[in-house]
């Protein structure tokens, strides 16, 4: 059985495989490629083009994460991509390139669908928020296992500050912060964003969910929240998921 492509185009490297998205899983092991310097659009598709040819079977849509909010295809922002991409229809470009459809969505975005469809935030109702932490902080907004796309909360303003700037995992490895002090500054930027859009659940994600035990307790907020499951194969996942819907290809 076929199954649609997910790829996660990421600062340091770029990772695809096929997603079995009966079980929310990769059907095969990922390949990963670093990422192209500079990181052009073009430079880039070359990149998918090697990650899909090592899979000379697959024929499906492809799904792709872009650090940047996605417009229907168009690439609006690129924080910690090359300007290059700005305005850029990256829908049609990959899909030129790679000669099937292509679905680009914002990473933080398919990482909470991702987790919202088979994750921590499976069978839960209302509103979910998604909250990435990393080099920045991405979110996403999951209304009754439904996406609300490019959220950016990790843009909000925070004590005068940009809150990924100061809250970031990045901005505790680079002030070096203990658990305690960097959940500090979580418990305020949670609280701000708890004032904002009252969620029923917050899901934490990035690679530091897998420290959950030695911060997420210290989090004094009156929402639930919990970690992310998926971690590292959200972005492909769900990826894969949008390209599958996308395409009409829903059950």
């Amino acid at each position: 059985m076929e199954h649609p492509f997910g790829i996660d185009f990421g600062g340091t490297g770029i990772k695809g495989a096929p997603v079995d998205l009966a079980i929310g899983d990769f059907a095969h092991d990922r390949v990963r490629i670093d990422t192209p310097k500079p990181a052009t659009p073009q430079a880039v598709a070359a990149v998918f083009k090697q990650i899909v040819g090592s899979f000379p079977d697959s024929t499906k849509p492809v799904g792709v994460t872009v650090p940047g909010i996605v417009r229907r295809g168009v690439v609006l922002s690129a924080a910690n991509i090359d300007p290059s991409w700005i305005h850029q229809d990256a829908d049609a470009i990959f899909t030129e390139a790679l000669g099937r459809e292509v679905h680009v969505v914002n990473d933080a975005d398919a990482a909470g669908l991702a987790e919202a469809e088979y994750g921590a935030a499976r069978g839960r109702r209302g509103q979910v928020l998604v909250i990435t932490l990393g080099t920045g902080i991405g979110s996403a907004m999951i209304w009754d296992g439904e996406l609300v796309p490019n959220t950016e909360l990790g843009h909000l303003e925070l004590d005068g500050a940009v809150a990924e700037v100061t809250t970031a995992t990045s901005a505790r490895e680079r002030e070096g912060l203990s658990w305690e002090d960097w959940a500090t500054r979580l418990t305020a930027y949670f609280r701000h964003v708890e004032r904002l859009f009252t969620p029923d659940l917050f899901v934490v994600g990035g690679g530091v969910s897998k420290s959950w035990e030695k911060f997420g307790h210290l989090i004094e907020i009156d929402t639930e929240i919990i970690p992310a499951k998926l971690q590292n194969r959200a972005g492909i996942v769900g990826a894969a998921l949008v390209a599958h819907r996308k395409a009409g290809l829903e059950d």
